[in-house]
């Protein structure tokens, strides 16, 4: 029988649903000690107010008294992998400031967890966390299972952040040419769009003709959001 990581990896050459995903995910948690398993991914896009995206296997009510309570926004979890790429130990220090939603979480069975975030060079976060409602993290055991558990959150990431956002791409439908991509490039780079005629040319005013078809595409208001749209989607790739 292949072991979990053998099964994760599996996944990399077919293609899955997230569902399907966070189900192998899920089995390699319980194989490491661990019943809940969430993941968290915030997508880039809008820059203003990026969309966050939970898959978790927490129990049915506090999954709802997470969202009711608006707990995305204090949970010290979520705060820390905003911040910074390292593993986080739960501990009563770390909920100092949220005694509240401290309480309220083990009062549903989440007492003892590990995190820890991801970002990949798209700009796209994600964190894996893994819990349990018994049994204390020992040193021992985060000394023996750490690697392992690092290797699975980057590995949650990179398959499940390629399939949002490959679905946020494929919604927006820009369907930009091979021409208002390479132009969308140069700019990118910081050329102008007399620097692009040159170099491709091209008139100024082609240049230009390729950008406002690409804003109108990307449905931004002008080249620098469309390049920056553009890019975070992976389409510039």
């Amino acid at each position: 029988m292949a072991s979990w990581q053998e099964d994760l990896l599996d996944v990399f050459d077919e293609t899955q649903s997230e569902r399907e995903v966070f189900h192998r995910i899920e089995a390699a948690a319980r194989s490491l000690g661990f019943e809940y398993c969430a993941y968290g991914l915030r997508v880039p896009l809008p820059l203003s107010n990026p969309q966050t995206i939970f898959l978790n296997n927490y129990p049915a009510q506090w999954q709802q008294r997470y969202v009711q309570q608006g707990y995305v926004q204090t949970d010290p979890t979520v705060q820390h992998g905003c911040r910074k790429n390292t593993p986080l130990l739960w501990a009563d220090d770390v909920f100092a400031q949220a005694q509240d939603f401290w309480e309220d979480a083990r009062s549903f069975g989440l007492r003892f967890g590990w995190a820890n975030a991801c970002i990949d060079g798209g700009g796209v976060r994600g964190m894996l966390t893994l819990a349990r409602s018994e049994g204390a993290l020992t040193a021992q055991e985060v000394d023996h299972n750490e690697m392992k558990m690092r290797w699975l959150s980057h590995v949650a990431h990179v398959v499940l952040s390629r399939i949002f956002t490959k679905r946020q791409a494929e919604q927006m439908q820009p369907h930009l040419t091979a021409r208002e991509i390479e132009v969308l490039k140069w700019t990118a780079d910081g050329k102008t769009s007399a620097d692009i005629s040159f170099l491709l040319d091209v008139s100024e005013n082609t240049v230009n003709f390729h950008v406002k078809n690409a804003v109108v595409k990307l449905q931004t208001n002008n080249k620098t959001a469309a390049t920056v749209r553009a890019a975070m989607l992976g389409l510039l790739g």
